[in-house]
């Protein structure tokens, strides 16, 4: 394999020069940039990583923690950061929550190896992790950025959506055909965004007449089978509902599985929304209605903020996050089946 010496060799300059041309910092002449160049192709010389780190004080490398990698919903966040990275000859080490430990302690391993494998910059995205956590991390380690979470005295480095105004919008969707026997499945009451969402529909219900205290609620996992199994539940009940709201599309996908294997249709019987509007929700059967949350964008603004702050660029950096209501064909007029 061939070395920086066997470059500057080859191209008749010394090996300073050789590796202010590589780098492309410094002074060098136009006619050795020419020979350099053209003794690195002959040589197929690929510089190393480990040195260039060690002369630039950088790895080049931006981290991401997220809790798992299972689903849809933290894929666009990926794709969406390593495309970015990849514009600017940056790359992206991905770690997520796994082991023994409880979840919080799982992000904090997670976020330490991310640092101890001295990435320039950090992504994290956990509900498991406390507002305490983030800011002892920040004082050992200053280029974080969080997604999908506000934590208090971190504003500047926060990227998240109102997931208050969101929760709102989708009880909206439902209230509009007239719905009132509602039914919930939440995600995992220790979530924060799932209590902000849970807060937003429930308030929205309330301002429309629908008392919070009437509407059936389930607790589900974010997981498809946690879905179909909570329907379960709420059909072995003795209150009727014509409308479901499902905390994430993974547990829509299981309800509407679950209900149409009970022999009901959505949206005649049963009208159902779902929540991140991930890319599954428009090739269900029926085409899931679902809150819009755009995580990809979250993601890209949080990588960008850190390439400012890593590499001294001046990328665009927005802090607006809306939310919308994807309509389709899940939900229907209140009254609308056989089952009414």
């Amino acid at each position: 394999m061939a070395t920086i010496k066997d470059v500057a060799r080859l191209a008749g300059v010394g090996v300073g020069t050789a590796s202010r041309v590589i780098s492309g910092k410094g002074s060098f002449s136009q006619d050795a940039a020419e020979r350099v160049g053209l003794a690195v192709q002959q040589l197929g010389f690929r510089p190393s990583a480990t040195a260039r780190a060690l002369s630039l004080r950088s790895t080049s490398t931006i981290g991401v923690f997220i809790p798992n990698f299972q689903g849809p919903f933290y894929g666009p966040l990926l794709h969406a950061i390593d495309t970015e990275l990849r514009q600017y000859d940056r790359h992206m080490v991905v770690a997520n929550g796994c082991g023994h430990e409880d979840p919080r302690q799982q992000a904090l391993d997670g976020a330490r190896f991310l640092i101890d494998r001295e990435c320039d910059g950090i992504i994290i995205t956990s509900n498991a992790l406390k507002d305490v956590d983030f800011l002892a991390l920040r004082e050992q380690f200053p280029h974080i950025a969080v997604v999908n979470r506000d934590v208090k005295g971190m504003k500047s480095q926060c990227f998240t959506v109102d997931h208050k105004a969101a929760g709102r919008l989708a009880a909206q969707a439902l209230l509009d055909q007239g719905h009132k026997r509602i039914a919930v499945i939440s995600g995992l009451s220790s979530a924060g965004d799932n209590k902000q969402r849970l807060q937003g529909f429930f308030d929205r219900l309330g301002e429309g007449g629908i008392e919070p205290s009437t509407v059936q609620v389930e607790e589900g996992e974010f997981t498809a089978g946690s879905g179909w199994a909570a329907v379960e539940r709420l059909l072995a009940g003795k209150k009727r509902m014509t409308a479901l709201f499902c905390a994430n599309d993974q547990m829509a996908m299981g309800a509407l599985s679950c209900l149409q294997h009970a022999g009901l249709s959505v949206p005649g019987d049963v009208s159902v929304v779902g929540y991140d509007d991930t890319d599954v929700a428009a090739f269900l059967s029926p085409r899931l209605t679902s809150v819009h949350i755009p995580i990809a964008e979250m993601g890209l603004n949080a990588c960008r903020m850190l390439l400012n702050a890593c590499y001294d660029m001046n990328l665009k950096v927005s802090k607006e996050f809306m939310p919308t209501v994807s309509l389709r064909d899940s939900v229907g007029r209140a009254g609308a089946g056989s089952r009414q």
